[in-house]
Formats: C-alpha cells, structure tokens, sequence
C-alpha cells in the first residue's frame, strides 16, 4: 500500500536548482535511505516531505490518516518542560488520558467512577499503562539520564537524543529523520539501528553511518544530476548496481561518441548543405555533444607531503584532567610516534574531545606533564566550525591558509587552492561563491579543506564524519590511508573507524582510558571476549583423560558422500550456474542500449539485474555447501 506520493517535485534554492521532476512513491514497510553529494537536496527533499518547505512545483500527497514524524537535523525547541514531560507528549492522546487519570485518583475526585472506567478502557486498549517506563528506557538507551532536567537547559546534541526519542515513541506510519546517528555514540547506533530494523513503520532517512545505511535501508534513494535514481536492497546492493550502472553509462557514452563522430561529419559538408538541413538536426548534435562533454564522477584522490617528524612529537605523562566535579581521565601516558592511527570512543561527555584539546595544547592537564615537540605541525578538525567568515569567497577562505601545498614530488608537485577544492566536490562555479551560500555540510567540507591546506603533521580529527556526504568521506579515507603522520580520530561512526585506525583508545565514564590494538571491529570482538573471560578454570579446563581418543577422532570426521538426490542437485548447479551468469550479462548489455534519459526503464533493469545476482549468490552458496561434503 503506497503512503504518500510525490509527484513532479522541483527546488531551487539560491538560484541553484536542486532537483526536478521527482516522481516516487513511499510504500507501507519502505525503508528509504536518501544518498547524495552535500548541497544536492537530501534535507530539503525530506522537509518538502514533510512539509515544512514547499516546492516550486509537483505535490506530496499523503494516503488517509497516515501519521508521520520528522525529525530536524537540528531540532530547536521553544517548550521548557522537563524532558520526560517532553518526551511523554510524543503520544498526547495517552499523555492526556494519564495526566487525568492520575489527578483523579491523587484528589479522590467525587462522582468520576464512570469517567475513571472510560480513562481505565481506553489505556487498556492503547496499552498504555507502561508508557512512563519505556520512555525512560528508550531515553536511557539515548544517553538521557536526568529525566527532570529542563529541555532549554540541554546541549544541541542531547536535544537531538531527546527529539528522537519523542519521534520513535510518538509511534507513527512514517518516519522522516534526517542525520539520526549524529550525537549517539556507538552503542546508542547499534540499539536504534536494530529497533528501526525490526519496526514496521515506513522509514525515509539521511545517514552518514554507512554500517547503518546498509543494515537499515530495502531501498536507497539517489539525488544525482538534479534528479532521482531508487535502487532496491541495501546500501552494498546499490553499490553493486550502480557499478553496473556506471559501465552502462560508460558504453552508451562510447555509442554515442561514435555517432557524433557521423553526425559532425555530416553537419561539416558545407554552408549550403547545413542551410538545408532542419533546425531540430542541428539542435539535437548539440545536445549530443554535450553530453558527452560531461565529467564523469571524480574519485577524490589527494596525496599531500608530511612534514618532518622529530624525534618528539606529543608526550603526556600521567595526564589526569577533571571537568568540575567529573573525573575524565587520569594517570593516561602517550608518546606519539609516526604513523600512529588511533580512534577514540566512548559515551558522550566522558571527555574524549577535551582528551583532543589537551593533546593540541589547547587545555592545560590538572597534573602530569605535557609537552609538543618542535616540529609538529598540528591540524585539527574541530566539531564547531567558528573560523569560517560568511562575507568570504570559497576560495578567498581557502588562500587564506595557503596559495598551495608542496607535495614535493613528480610533475604535478604543487596542489594549488582549486586543485583541492575540486578534489573535494566544490566545482570552479562555486569558487567564487560566498561562504554564506553554502548548506551546512559543504561549510563542514570547507573547514576540512582549510585544515588539509595547512599541510600538518599531527592531524586531530573530532566527528570527521557528521554531515558529510559518502562521497568527501571516501575522499577523506584515502588521503589518510596515505598520511604518514600522526593521525588521531573522534568517531562514533563503525564503519570510519574500521577504515582508518589501527588503535582504539575506549574512554569508560568513569576516568579510565582502556587501550585495545586494532580498528573498531577488532575492539568490539575483544570485548565480546571478555564478557566471557568471567567462567573459572575449573569450568574451562576439565579432566581429558578418558576422551582423549574421542576428541582425536573428533577432529578427523570421516568423509561425508552425497547422496543420490544431492549429487542430480550438484550436477545441476554446475549446469545452470554459467548459464545464469550470461543472462546477468546480457541484462547487463541491455542496460547500456537504454536511453538514459529513461530513468524508469534503468531502474526496471536494475532490479532485474539484482534478482538475477541473488539468484547466483543463493547457487554458489549451495555448490559450496555440497562441494564441502565431497572435500
């Protein structure tokens, strides 16, 4: 059952169209995830949506009593309750019905037996009498803990936790979140990430997490060249297709080519032979050879020179640091060697960005000793952007720091102000743009360029990974796989972590820094271990004695053979299983003879091409499991 449609939605912001001609439904159970460059319309798309921006043109027309929720990428609040009254008022029906319900049983209320019985059905049937608990539950999970503290009294990322909180509980047919996994460390992901999995409400959402993005989406919604491409399956599914994609694009771009070629050939006969051939010829070359024009899409690739290194870079010495009454750290040693990549993580609040500030000299330590060495060129990549002036050009910000960098080797040895801001998605025609034009991620993306303009050694990254789109976070992961300095991160994003560090410094809410060898997955892995650790040698090791020949034998199982119906069914697999790869390649051939300007018929195929994926996937699982038995 579809819940809302769009039909022909055109945006233009600041003279700069954003999409047009959007046309998609959102069925009932869909789980959207919205993917695009920063600036391309992902936000506005979901407000038009949501219907807090209107568009230029087209409708969203929504099904009968369907009830969504939208959650603001910054929520602003003007209530001043309590953030358990806050929260509670997600389902006000049942907010109301226990406010009355407790004031008539707290006042012994006369005369009210029968509206007690109507208030006691009906939270019956709304099963409501568990409400306050798991809404204080949920806000747990969030990392809320102080249920009466006042809503205006909050910082900007616990008042994102308690938005999200109200929107999940307020129970809707439609969730609209945008940047849900900004502000929750990695634990909050992992809870909101199985609970939106394992809930039948339609979802449309924006993630930078792509760990998340791929657990959580049946369908990923593209905003690319002004338009939109859906892709069925999860965010791995649609990089698959999208490849297929691309080298559609790449052999319609051949096709098309060669015939330009003809059709030039043909225009360039002479003045009196174009004279006699028809406007509508002529215009349609020129669209063709525009289209070949076009870049393909760049892959970020940045390689800057490092800096020289002394023998001293960072060092902390029993470091201890307190925020008030609050121990965040203490007897913490660190001697910073090159290449170091280390991630922090850790609840919100136990001091992992001060932790930052104190390592690039911007806080001083309550007792132990720090000292940067002399040589060490520190670039930090901070949360808030507060360096960036609005009346300033793109570029002037960027010069600002730098006319280039030299990267001291080859041809190509000076990267110049543009180089770098093409590099990272800004086009020449947004150079010249003023700061203050920019959304938020694209100023996000301009901090960053300026700190990698400043050519550091010392690279301190707090939330790299917020509001930037897949495409400046590939770029950025492959200029740290090439940075041979000291690289210490900030994330709560899984994926991030597991890309870029080989350390996990893990802060535990009570002042002590755990260390852990390896990127985030490796830590989850130990900490899964030690969970276990608890059981006494005497459970682990027993007596072996007597079953010495059995576990010897154990180990070497005789050969299993199959039988008669599995060895037809082998058989079969290594028939069908070439036979069902040239059928994916054929569809694969046919998406590159389709029209691109016919979106439906691209996507039509795309699907076909991952029916048929799944369908050789679910073969070559089974050879292999019948392949072991003959083994």
């Amino acid at each position: 059952m579809v819940i809302v449609t769009c039909n022909g939605i055109k945006k233009s912001f600041n003279d700069k169209l954003l999409f047009e001609n959007v046309a998609f439904g959102l069925e009932k159970g869909d789980k959207i995830g919205i993917i695009g460059k920063n600036g391309a319309g992902k936000t506005t798309l979901m407000k038009i949506i949501a219907g807090f921006e209107v568009p230029d043109a087209g409708e969203v027309v929504f099904n009968n009593n369907v009830k969504f929720e939208y959650l603001d990428q910054m929520p602003d609040f003007s209530d001043n309750t309590s953030t358990l009254d806050y929260t509670l008022r997600s389902n006000s029906e049942l907010y109301s019905l226990l406010e009355r319900y407790h004031y008539i049983c707290d006042f012994n209320i006369k005369d009210k037996d029968e509206e007690l019985q109507e208030i006691t059905h009906r939270i019956d049937e709304l099963k409501g009498w568990n409400y306050e608990n798991e809404t204080k539950k949920i806000l747990s999970q969030l990392g809320i803990q102080d249920f009466n503290k006042k809503i205006n009294e909050l910082s900007g990322g616990l008042k994102k936790r308690v938005a999200l909180a109200r929107a999940l509980l307020s129970n809707p047919d439609l969730l609209i979140l945008d940047e849900p996994t900004n502000h929750l460390d990695a634990d909050s992901v992992q809870w909101l990430q199985d609970r939106l999995q394992a809930s039948a409400a339609t979802l449309i959402f924006v993630t930078h997490d792509r760990y998340f993005l791929d657990a959580v989406s049946t369908k990923i919604l593209e905003i690319d060249q002004k338009r939109i491409f859906m892709y069925p399956g999860s965010y791995h599914q649609y990089l698959e297709l999208k490849e297929s994609f691309n080298k559609a694009q790449e052999a319609a771009k051949i096709h098309t080519l060669s015939r330009l070629k003809v059709e030039l050939a043909w225009l360039q006969k002479g003045a009196k032979a174009r004279r006699s051939k028809q406007k509508s010829r002529i215009d349609w070359v020129q669209e063709l050879a525009k289209s070949v024009q076009k870049n393909n899409e760049k892959k970020i690739k940045i390689e800057l020179g490092n800096k020289f290194l002394g023998n001293r870079i960072i060092e902390l010495h029993n470091g201890k640091k307190s925020k008030g009454e609050k121990l965040l750290f203490q007897n913490f040693d660190y001697i910073a060697k090159p290449k170091d990549r280390i991630g922090i993580i850790g609840p919100n609040g136990s001091g992992k960005t001060t932790l930052l500030d104190v390592l690039a000299g911007l806080q001083n330590i309550d007792s132990g000793r720090y000292e940067l060495g002399g040589s060490a060129d520190i670039g930090y990549f901070r949360q808030e952007i507060e360096d960036l002036n609005p009346t300033q050009s793109v570029i002037g910000s960027l010069k600002e720091i730098a006319e280039y960098i030299d990267v001291g080797v080859g041809r190509e040895r000076y990267l110049s102000t543009r180089d770098i801001l093409n590099k990272f998605g800004f086009p020449p025609s947004q150079h010249s743009s003023l700061i203050s034009t920019l959304s938020g991620g694209e100023r996000k993306r301009l901090a960053l360029c300026r700190v990698l303009m400043s050519n550091p050694n010392v690279l301190l990254l707090d939330e790299p990974t917020n509001d930037f789109d897949l495409q400046t976070l590939s770029a950025l992961e492959e200029y740290l796989d090439d940075f041979l300095g000291v690289l210490i991160i900030v994330s709560h994003d899984r994926y991030f972590l597991d890309r870029t560090v080989n350390f996990i410094w893990a802060f535990d809410g009570r002042g002590n820094i755990k260390e852990y060898p390896g990127n985030y997955t490796n830590y989850l892995e130990k900490k899964e271990i030690s969970k276990h650790a608890n059981v006494s040698d005497k459970d682990n090791v027993k007596p072996a004695k007597n079953n010495w020949k059995n576990n010897v034998d154990n180990k070497t199982p005789a050969k299993k053979r199959l039988t008669y119906t599995e060895q037809r069914e082998f058989n079969e697999l290594e028939k069908n299983i070439p036979l069902l790869e040239e059928r994916k390649a054929l569809m694969e051939k046919e998406l590159a003879e389709i029209d691109l300007s016919n979106y439906n018929k691209i996507n039509e195929k795309c699907i076909d091409i991952k029916n048929i994926a799944d369908e050789i996937d679910k073969a070559i699982f089974r050879w292999c499991e019948l392949q072991d038995k003959l083994e």
